[in-house]
């Protein structure tokens, strides 16, 4: 058994309308879908949310490319956490851009949060990374020399790279 695909990363946001102009303004993701009607109990049961009258609006945004985000705005909500790299759990998501020094000019333009300028990695690629209004990480790649393989050899080549250059991955 494997997954179809990827659906879906989810991020719980402060204020849901702000989330929403951000990332549409700053990466083109419009939004698809939103639900508002939930009741009490499973606010309550499912998500643990201790208060008698608690509220959730849900929207889904399409990025190009096809990639989701969900958006969670709780009432009440809790303040965010400061992201902890060796914490173990979700620590950022990515998105593929063409050009991070353009894409680094377009967001101090726009007013993101930058965490550190584009840099480049041992392999070739550049990358960079922005917060959104509620501290969530965004890492901005360029992959450049890996695209033909992202793009073209798919899973072809995620089967020839776990039979040889990465084998020792999958003992």
């Amino acid at each position: 058994m494997k997954a179809v695909s990827f659906s879906h990363v989810a991020l719980t946001v402060a204020d849901f309308n702000r989330s929403i102009r951000f990332y549409d303004e700053v990466f083109g993701a419009t939004l698809v879908g939103v639900t508002t009607e939930h009741p009490r109990e499973r606010l309550q049961g499912f998500f643990g949310i201790d208060d008698p009258d608690p509220s959730l609006k849900i929207g889904w945004i399409r990025f190009p490319g096809g990639a989701v985000a969900e958006l969670f705005e709780f009432t009440p909500g809790l303040p965010a956490e400061e992201v902890v790299w060796n914490c173990q759990g979700i620590t950022h998501f990515s998105l593929n851009v063409r050009g991070t020094d353009r894409w680094h000019v377009w967001c101090l333009e726009k007013g993101v949060e930058i965490v550190a300028p584009p840099l480049q990695s041992p392999k070739g690629h550049t990358f960079f990374f922005v917060k959104d209004p509620d501290g969530n990480l965004i890492e901005l790649i360029d992959n450049k020399h890996m695209r033909p393989i992202l793009r073209w050899l798919g899973a072809l080549g995620g089967w020839i790279f776990r039979r040889t250059m990465y084998k020792r991955w999958y003992r």
